[in-house]
């Protein structure tokens, strides 16, 4: 019969193909079977071998407690399994953690329960709750632990036993320095080169395992990438997830647990959290005994005789405490005992060293749990090892009764199981006499004291310096001021030596002192008499102060304020000249001009400030040949510039005018005056003809605001025409607009002093004027005052209006 005939013969040959493709038949796939079927073996041994190790616990437990032989334990363990309905393994467990009841019961527990839970939901015998492994793995991996001989074999069976499960590949085990290094005390999952790379972290690197030690909760990161650490294996797991969790106990810790997943990781739930901070807690109790990995030459934690450090205490000149932890029945930190306070110890709440000593920190000083934060920072330190030091701290900070200016500079460092915490209460003495220091040399103050009796005379540094002298030469006596003062100040100094030596009265006096260097400093002396009870004088004191900074201030001041009075004066001179010559030549209102069947009238209204008298222009005349010259111009600028360069503009289109030429040509003209005539000046200009014989008005613009014809109840800006505007360009050609008047039409010329406005475009501004022009009932004269009324400029320039009417 065919192999195909029997379709279970294949289950009884073995494969063709072994591990990577090798025949299972050829020599190599023999043995790598034979090496994977050990694996599988000795994987099942160590299982086993563990279990029976727990189980074995647990007869111990019941040995114990019951007081009974081993033999009748056994039996009572498993009669307890068989009433129980579970296996013995799980039940070895729960006796362990009710013996125990520390972290690892807590997390066993909560598995345990979650067994129950998944077996009432899942009746299924078939089915094993993935819950119930948990449990046991735990208190596997605890028991292998604990047998380990090194950190080493600590981090293997932690990884087998426990994190493997959770889909994780590598673990490292970091043992913290005193100096805030790390070691890496024991690690599984990486190659030896990789490992032996990463032994040593200095301190202030920042690494996973760092970042995870200065975490209360340690540090769970989705994936290496995120965060940028450096750490052991990164560039075998790029994208792996990564957890750092501190491993201590009692308050203090000892190191940091850092996992490592192939993959990113994923949010964990509590359970999964609360695994891992019992496995770095468990490392904890291994980082405290143990040295390292298997080989090394690093020395045990010794912790240093509590005797020791008094003595230190007793040593320092500073007032120092010695503090020790103090453990609740769980074994966690919830205090420090004050174990020692040295010689120079002051309580800042006054109470004697005896009743400081022996008591609890937080009974003591409550407030160093406050927004100080003090007591936190001697936790970190006792949990860490890293010192903490701070500058000026407020003593309010250990009791409330203290005054708000006592400070102290404070200093907290661990030494073995002990914390030593010194303050140097800062001497208001000292601190005063610093400010009076500083001062004096902020101030370039200099004291003396003269004794008159003896001839002792007495400086400061600081007055050696004003002197320009060293600090071992003599110093100069009162009597002797005037040789080294300027010879113009001897009636000065002369008057303050009577005052003070002879009238025995405090004095003071200004003068130059002329120093040896060849540098002449302003000073002021200041000084006063000690007389003994006979009314004899004794002693004089006082002080120098150098004043040139002052005194050429105040020159450079009073140079200014001449300067500032003198240019205010030629700039009112000038502002004055530039409104005389403008009212001179443009007066608010003029003649009328005799014209059949056409009215003229103009308005000027000046600025409000002389400074700011511009140049706005306006000309209504009759010329020659019977034709009416209207126009209206605007001179970049204010005061007498604009003023001379209006004068200009508006004589020379006068004159330009008689010649009969268009406004067009008229304006070509005056671009060339302004260009080359006035010293570069710009301007804007509308140029008009009126023809009375016609009523034909041609006009012209340079860059200024189209004329605005009134006809009826209408008002609209004439169609633009285009134009340069004047001085910009040596020559420039300017296009004409032509309109024909009807009787009733007004025509409005101005500048833009009448419209215009800083928060509106010209555009709004013109529509305004439109709707205002519009609006205006009554005579031309009545029209053009109700603009300037109804005007909604805001820049306090000048404006002009030029307005015609046909009748």
């Amino acid at each position: 019969m065919s192999a195909d005939q029997h379709p279970d013969r294949s289950r009884l040959e073995p494969s063709s193909a072994g591990p990577a493709g090798v025949s299972a038949r050829s020599p190599v796939g023999r043995l790598a079977a034979t090496v994977e079927r050990l694996s599988r073996e000795v994987r099942a041994a160590q299982a086993e071998a563990e279990g029976r190790a727990l189980i074995e616990l647990a007869k111990g437990i019941l040995v114990e407690r019951l007081g009974c032989g081993p033999a009748q334990a056994a039996r009572q363990l498993s009669e307890l399994t068989e009433q129980a309905g579970t296996n013995p393994l799980e039940f070895a467990v729960e006796v362990i953690n009710q013996a125990a009841r520390d972290r690892m019961s807590e997390v066993t527990d909560a598995f345990l329960a979650a067994t129950r839970a998944a077996a009432e939901a899942n009746p299924e015998p078939d089915t094993e709750p993935a819950a119930e492994p948990a449990a046991v793995r735990l208190r596997a991996a605890e028991s292998g632990a604990l047998a380990a001989n090194d950190t080493q074999a600590v981090a293997e069976s932690l990884l087998e036993q426990a994190l493997r499960p959770l889909g994780a590949v590598a673990v490292a085990i970091w043992s913290v320095g005193a100096d805030g290094s790390l070691t890496l005390a024991g690690s599984a999952g990486f190659s030896p080169a990789e490992a032996a790379r990463w032994y040593y972290v200095p301190p202030d690197v920042a690494t996973v395992a760092r970042c995870g030690l200065e975490e209360r909760d340690g540090l769970w990161i989705r994936s290496s990438s995120d965060k940028g650490l450096p750490s052991v294996g990164r560039h075998h797991h790029p994208d792996g997830g990564r957890v750092a969790v501190p491993a201590g106990t009692g308050g203090r810790v000892y190191g940091v647990l850092e996992i490592v997943w192939p993959e990113p990781l994923p949010e964990q739930p509590p359970q999964i959290v609360r695994q891992v901070e019992a496995l770095a807690e468990l490392c904890a109790h291994t980082l405290e005994t143990n040295t390292g990995p298997a080989g090394s030459d690093h020395p045990p934690r010794v912790l240093p005789d509590a005797a020791e450090l008094m003595d230190l205490a007793d040593g320092l000149y500073d007032p120092a405490l010695v503090l020790v932890p103090h453990l609740d029945a769980s074994g966690n930190l919830v205090d420090f005992r004050i174990q020692h306070v040295n010689s120079r110890f002051l309580d800042p709440a006054g109470r004697p060293r005896a009743m400081v000593s022996g008591a609890l920190l937080l009974e003591a000083y409550p407030m160093a749990a406050g927004s100080s934060e003090l007591f936190q920072r001697i936790e970190r330190v006792y949990a860490t090892g890293e010192p903490f030091r701070a500058r000026r701290m407020n003593l309010t900070a250990l009791v409330d009764q203290v005054p708000l200016s006592a400070v102290a500079d404070i200093s907290v460092s661990r030494h073995g199981a002990g914390i030593l915490f010194i303050w140097r209460i800062e001497d208001e003495t000292a601190r005063l006499a610093s400010l009076l220091q500083h001062a004096q040399r902020l101030g370039r103050i200099g004291g003396f004291e003269e004794n008159l009796l003896t001839g002792e005379i007495t400086w400061n540094g600081q007055l050696f310096d004003l002197y320009g002298r060293p600090q071992t030469s003599t110093p100069v006596p009162l009597e002797e001021l005037p040789a080294h003062a300027h010879p113009d100040d001897a009636v000065t100094i002369g008057r303050f030596l009577r005052t003070l030596l002879h009238h025995r009265r405090p004095a003071s006096a200004a003068f130059r002192l002329q120093r040896p260097d060849g540098v002449t400093r302003h000073i002021r002396v200041v000084a006063e008499p000690v007389l003994d009870t006979d009314g004899r004088l004794l002693t004089t004191r006082g002080a120098y102060q150098d004043i040139s900074a002052q005194h050429w201030t105040e020159v450079a001041l009073a140079a200014t304020r001449d300067q500032l009075a003198h240019t205010e004066q030629q700039a009112s001179e000038r502002d004055r000249l530039a409104l005389q010559l403008q009212r001179a030549i443009m007066p608010p209102a003029q003649a009328p001009l005799q014209v059949p069947d056409l009215h003229v009238a103009v308005r000027y209204r000046p600025a409000e400030a002389e400074q700011l008298v511009g140049g706005d222009w306006y000309d209504a005349v009759v010329l020659p040949s019977g034709l009416v010259l209207l126009c209206v111009g605007d001179v970049a600028g204010h005061g007498i510039e604009a003023a001379t360069s209006m004068v200009v503009l508006r004589n020379a289109l006068r004159g330009l005018a008689v010649t009969g030429a268009g406004p067009g040509q008229l304006l070509s003209w005056l671009n060339i005056v302004a260009h080359h005539l006035t010293g570069g000046v710009t301007a804007t200009a509308v140029c008009a003809l009126y023809d009375p014989a016609s009523h034909t008005l041609r006009w012209a613009r340079a860059g200024h605001l189209p004329p605005v014809l009134v006809r009826g109840s209408e008002a609209a800006a004439l169609p633009l025409v285009r134009g340069l505007l004047l001085g910009a360009v040596p020559e420039a050609a300017y296009e004409e607009g032509e309109l024909r008047l009807a009787p009733g039409d007004n025509l409005l010329m101005y500048t833009d002093g009448l419209i215009e406005r800083r928060d509106r475009s010209v555009e709004e501004s013109l529509t305004h004027l439109l709707t205002t022009a519009a609006d205006a009932p009554g005579t031309l004269d009545q029209r053009l005052d109700r603009l300037l009324t109804y005007s909604r400029s805001d820049t306090d320039d000048d404006t002009c209006i030029v307005g015609i009417r046909v009748d």
